[in-house]
Parts: structure tokens; C-alpha cells; sequence
């Protein structure tokens, strides 16, 4: 029997696009032969596989899950990525998308190349992602992925419509006293979208930046100089109320900030993540 080797693999994926297994399995089945390899994976219609990966994948869904580790919890999300809503409301892509989280769980990563090079039951989750293109007719990628822990972790599964996955998942940390109010934070982070926890955890690259725009724009809108610096510091405060979670008004009783909620229970947000399908900062590259 031929040997099958890397290098011959590598020649048959990139003169079919198909995945690494189908490419190992054709080879085998023909014994080594590159011309017979090519027969077989256009015959199972694995070759156009290949071609949706340079299509985008911005549908899918957020698997998510919380579990209890010795120090307390610890909350994962991942984001699995088809080229249509039509897809990503099958069972079958969903399970996948549980499939891809457990193994991530398991590695206990810490980023997406943690998760693709999470071990699994066929091998890798990178190549479990190639593979998954034949299944199910469009490319499929790994988007975003989340990790939090603390004491307590708390998530929240947004659907936009009953028949649709997870569109939008929020987790949030805190700690124990915190865990009572942690439900109503995660549906706050998921319907307004907070940028950072607290004022000081914004960047001050970012800061600086919106310094400057509200200074160019006061002095555009013909602001007196001398008061300049006061309307500044009023619209970087508009800034924070707006991007801060701990500072945003309370969604359902804007009379309050979320930094209220917690200090009503004497509890401590510690972390949080919230992934929208389609909204990390790759979503347009491939």
C-alpha cells in the first residue's frame, strides 16, 4: 500500500479544496493515487466543499455553558459560524455548535486557537470545522469565543424568534452576594451592549480619542473656549453612562445604574462577555 503523506495531502486539499479527512480517506481508498483521490472526493461531491470557503460566514449561533470548578465557576461561550439563518436553526448544526463547546470545556481553553486545537472524539476541533463544510453544504467557522469566572456566573441565552438559536449570549461574574442581581445585569449587557465593567477599564487610547472628538466638535459648534473644557467632560461622561456597564441606567428603572443594583444587594460584578453572532471583529474576514 502507498504511503500516504503530507505532502500528498497538502497537493490533493489544495487541487480540490476539500478537508483534511476526505482528502486522507480518497487517498487511502485509492491508494495513493492523486488522479483516482480526485475521482473519489468529486464523486461524494465533497470537492465544492472546498469553494464555500471563501464565502462568508455570518449566521449561526452562541453555545454557552457554566461550570463549577473548585474555586467557584467559570462560564464559556463559543460562537459557530454558517452562511445562513437556514442552516444555523438545525438541529444538526446545533448540536454540532454543543459538540464544539464541550471540547472546549474539556481543554479548558482559553481562546479560539485553544478551541480548534481542542482534542475530539474524530481527532481536532480545527478538523471536525473542515469537515463540517460537506455536512452541511456551506462553510463553517469558529467566530468568537468567551471565558469568565468567579464565584458565581450567571448567563443569559438571547433568541430573536422562537424557531432560532442563541443569537446573543451575556455572562457575567460576580460574587456570591452579587449572584442576586446577576440575571437582570446579564439581560442588561445583552440588550445594551456595555463595552467595559467600570470607568477605569476603558482604555485610555480610547479616552483620549473621545476627548478629542467632543473638544473638535464643541469648538465647531462655536462653544466660548473658557467652557470648553466643562461641555468636554460632560460628553465623556455621557460616554461612560453609555459604554460602562456599572454606569449604565437601569433598563428597567432608568432611575437607577447597574452599579446601583449591586450595591443594593452589598455584592461585586467581577466580569462579564457578551457575543452577537456575527458582531466580532472578524466577522468580514474569512
Amino acid at each position: 500500500m502507498a504511503a500516504i503523506t503530507a505532502a500528498l495531502i497538502k497537493q490533493v486539499r489544495e487541487e480540490t479544496g476539500a478537508g483534511m479527512m476526505d482528502v486522507k480517506k480518497a487517498l487511502t481508498e485509492a491508494d495513493g493515487d492523486v488522479a483516482r483521490a480526485k475521482e473519489i472526493i468529486r464523486a461524494k461531491g465533497i470537492q465544492a466543499a472546498g469553494k464555500r470557503e471563501g464565502r462568508k460566514a455570518q449566521e449561526g449561533t452562541i453555545a454557552s455553558t457554566v461550570v463549577d470548578s473548585a474555586d467557584g465557576q467559570t462560564g464559556y461561550a463559543v460562537e459557530l459560524n454558517s452562511e445562513t439563518d437556514f442552516v444555523a436553526k438545525t438541529p444538526k448544526f446545533v448540536d454540532f455548535s454543543n459538540t464544539v463547546l464541550a471540547d472546549a470545556v474539556k481543554a479548558d481553553a482559553d481562546s479560539i486557537d485553544d478551541v480548534l486545537n481542542a482534542p475530539s472524539a474524530d481527532g481536532v476541533v480545527k478538523t471536525d470545522i473542515e469537515e463540517a463544510a460537506a455536512l452541511f453544504g456551506e462553510h463553517v467557522k469558529v467566530g468568537q469565543f468567551a471565558k469568565i469566572a468567579g464565584p458565581r456566573v450567571e448567563i443569559y441565552a438571547h433568541k430573536k424568534s422562537a424557531e432560532m438559536p442563541p443569537s446573543i449570549v451575556a455572562m457575567i461574574a460576580t460574587d456570591e452576594a452579587g449572584a442576586a442581581v446577576a440575571h437582570e445585569a446579564a439581560l442588561q449587557i445583552s440588550a445594551m451592549g456595555a463595552r467595559w465593567l467600570t470607568r477605569e477599564d476603558v482604555p485610555e487610547d480610547v479616552v483620549e480619542s473621545e476627548r478629542r472628538v467632543a473638544t473638535e466638535k464643541s469648538l465647531a459648534e462655536g462653544k466660548p473656549e473658557q467652557i470648553v473644557p466643562k461641555i468636554v467632560d460632560g460628553r465623556l461622561n455621557s460616554f461612560f453612562k453609555e459604554n460602562v456597564l456599572l454606569e449604565q441606567a437601569y433598563v428597567k428603572d432608568p432611575s437607577k445604574t447597574i452599579g446601583d443594583l449591586f450595591k443594593e444587594v452589598g455584592g461585586q460584578a467581577l466580569a462579564f462577555a457578551r457575543l452577537e453572532v456575527g458582531k466580532g471583529p472578524e466577522a468580514d474576514v474569512d
